[in-house]
């Protein structure tokens, strides 16, 4: 199994970060640019849609508010496994660190998925440190 860790220093408190990462089919506020639309889908999934017309079925697995940590599964885009995870970590009063992690199967899925998971965390870290947040 392909495994994908990527951190990125955000320039916002974690509580700001954490709060809109846990509206869990508003995704595509915080990952704007990558995502275009994020809707609920039933009681625990949401359908994403990306900037290049992809959609995929997601459904939450764990919302974690003390530990400002949410995974997920993706439900559909071929994947054999695809399991993700974002955790939000305070640096200080101001600064946080947004850790996103992605198991998928099969290996090869992982060069379809890192390029995507790299421009949402930079999409989210513009967002907050842009004052939208």
């Amino acid at each position: 199994m392909a495994t994908i860790i990527l951190e990125s220093e955000v320039g916002a408190p974690a509580e700001t970060v954490w709060r809109a990462l846990e509206d869990f089919g508003a995704a595509h506020r915080v990952f704007g640019g990558v995502l275009t639309d994020c809707r609920p889908d039933g009681g625990d999934a949401r359908v994403a849609t990306f900037a290049n017309g992809l959609e995929v079925r997601e459904r939450l697995i764990s919302l974690e508010p003390g530990r400002r940590r949410i995974a997920y599964t993706v439900v559909s885009g071929g994947f054999e496994h695809h399991g993700a995870s974002m955790l939000v970590v305070a640096v200080d009063d101001a600064t946080s660190r947004f850790v996103w992690t992605s198991d998928v199967l099969p290996d090869t899925a992982a060069d379809r998925i890192r390029p995507l998971m790299e421009a949402g965390t930079e999409a989210l870290r513009r967002h907050f440190e842009r004052g939208t947040g």
